[in-house]
């Protein structure tokens, strides 16, 4: 165990949000999404896993030690509802509150068509599969810039 670190941040998953530069895209899964076939074709090439933790879980302990990107309109992407582009479900709100309480801004979240989402998810940096059970429970997230004083820039 490491002092202040979320008991989560297993050492796989500390090494993969470490390695990953200003830029790269995690995406992060619900308990349905083909998680094993989709992480082959990412950069990490294998398959994260926090079995036992839902969104909520895993979120925090991730938004504890990942910079979101400043330089694009929107660093967090969900899984967009079929049939349904507006709506935003509450496992989409769960993520993004997270997201806002540990950081110093204001991040703005969009959808990403079902479709879209898997096309783009395989080219992301890796993928973190949880054990959340709520349909749509999936998210790309973009890593930013910290600056010399530990703030992202």
């Amino acid at each position: 165990m490491l002092k202040n670190l979320d008991p989560l941040l297993t050492p796989e998953l500390l090494y993969v949000l470490r390695a990953m530069g200003h830029g790269d895209v995690l995406t992060i899964v619900d308990s349905n999404f083909p998680a094993d076939s989709v992480a082959a074709t990412t950069v990490h090439g294998q398959l994260l896993r926090l079995d036992g933790a839902d969104i909520p879980e895993a979120a925090r302990a991730i938004f504890s030690v990942f910079p979101l990107d400043s330089f694009v309109d929107a660093p967090l992407q969900y899984m967009e509802v079929v049939g349904e582009p507006e709506t935003i479900l509450e496992v989409h709100t769960d993520l993004h509150k997270i997201a806002l309480e540990y950081s110093d801004r204001e991040w703005k979240m969009e959808s990403v068509e079902r479709h879209e989402f898997y096309a783009e998810s395989r080219n992301t940096y890796a993928v973190l599969a949880t054990s959340e059970r709520r349909p749509y429970g999936c998210f790309m997230i973009k890593k930013g810039v910290l600056g010399p004083d530990g703030k992202v820039v």
